[in-house]
């Protein structure tokens, strides 16, 4: 694709970043059959060779309108243009440069705006996101329908176990998961120290910054990521083999760290060591594959298994590239997986989407419930918080994260 950036950006480093993408497309359009939102809305401006004219557009001068925003706004980046397009074009990174462009040159005012602040400044601290989903499942049966499925019910985590190996391996709480599902990183901790790791948590983390950085607080999230370099640093270089991710979406951010920081002359080092040391936890548990064999030989025993279907998180297959890890080791552990239509297909959450673009994202989450429950499974996983928040609030079958059956699997 031929380009002719404005002065204002051709010579920054964001500028030539976008030229070398802009360039790598070639308008084929394989891309629009596998977007979400251009599969429900059939408009050319809401699939990504339509945005990606958009942004070459306010790249070469041509000012942005609140409608340029919309379609922007509207896109999920659930990457699956990118696992698509045989140009390799990396549209995400050309997203994000637009949406701040655009950001900067089209203010946003009332609900929108106040919104996005109240997003920013309450769910990155979990804390005060703990006190409020307390308050909110006080009241539950009150809420209305749409703010009631935000507010899933309470669960248990269980007992964390408290041996340290020799091996260990870094977490990260996360900012909303502890409160909505405190489980999963407790059923992660146990698989683990069955498996001689020691899952270790680094104290007052906090958010990793993906919800600052999709919601335009660029500057604050970079700040969220150099709070979590100066916590994980130390303990990567005491021998920690890896960081842990039990939530997709915030490893395919934290993997990112690299390029977030590659212009912070201090942090840019350290946050390329750190995002190279990112491992979802499937990738971990798929590279102890023979202690879990054995494991799971002497607890599985002749117990049937449960029909499941498995949603595989876009921040998982397009955003991480990760894909089977999971589904082998659901099988391994007896439970037999069911046919999903269109696994490439995001399911609407998409952090912050559901809330800001509740519309799209229910109808996203209707077609996807109706995909994974056609086979007619007993438990519905993911491995990602939000997606399962989203999806259980559309349907009745059981909705979990994968490491919770294995957890059961191996007698629990």
């Amino acid at each position: 694709m031929e380009t002719h950036l404005a002065d204002f950006i051709k010579d920054t480093r964001a500028g030539q970043e976008a030229e070398a993408i802009l360039r790598a497309c070639v308008h084929c359009g394989f891309c629009t059959a596998t977007c979400p939102t251009y599969q429900v809305l059939g408009n050319e401006l809401d699939g990504p060779r339509g945005r990606i004219y958009l942004i070459k557009s306010v790249l070469e001068g041509e000012e942005p309108t609140a409608r340029t925003q919309l379609h922007l706004d509207r896109c999920l980046n659930c990457r699956s243009c990118e696992t698509t397009c045989p140009s390799g074009v990396q549209y995400s990174r050309l997203l994000d440069i637009g949406r701040e462009v655009v950001e900067a040159k089209v203010p946003r005012r009332g609900r929108a705006r106040l919104l996005r602040g109240l997003l920013r400044n309450t769910l990155p601290h979990a804390g005060l996101f703990g006190v409020a989903l307390g308050l909110g499942r006080m009241v539950r049966s009150l809420l209305p329908r749409v703010l009631r499925a935000k507010v899933p019910e309470q669960r248990g985590a269980g007992i964390r176990p408290s041996r340290l190996h020799p091996r260990t391996m870094i977490e990260l709480a996360g900012c909303v998961q502890p409160s909505m599902y405190p489980n999963i990183n407790a059923a992660a901790a146990r698989v683990l120290d069955r498996l001689g790791i020691t899952l270790l948590d680094a104290p007052g983390v906090g958010c990793c910054g993906a919800v600052r950085f999709h919601l335009d607080a660029v500057g604050a999230a970079r700040e969220d990521a150099r709070r979590l370099i100066d916590a994980w640093l130390p303990l990567l270089e005491a021998g920690a083999e890896a960081i842990v991710m039990t939530a997709s979406g915030c490893g395919v951010h934290v993997r990112d760290y690299g390029h977030l920081l590659q212009d912070d002359p201090v942090y840019a080092q350290k946050a390329a060591r750190v995002a190279a040391a990112v491992r979802d936890l499937s990738e971990v548990i798929v590279g102890e594959q023979e202690p879990l064999a054995r494991l799971l030989e002497g607890a599985r025993k002749d117990r049937p298994g449960t029909a499941t279907a498995f949603h595989s998180p876009c921040t998982l297959q397009h955003g991480q590239q990760v894909r089977g890890a999971v589904e082998a080791l659901l099988q391994a552990a007896g439970y037999t997986l069911r046919t999903v239509a269109d696994r490439h297909m995001c399911c609407g959450a998409a952090g912050t989407y559901s809330i800001l673009e509740p519309e799209l994202a229910e109808q996203l989450r209707d077609l996807k419930v109706t995909a994974l429950t056609a086979g007619s499974p007993g438990v519905i996983v993911s491995a990602n918080a939000g997606c399962i928040a989203h999806l259980q609030a559309g349907t009745s079958v059981p909705v979990r994260h994968w490491i919770e059956l294995i957890d059961e699997s191996l007698g629990a």
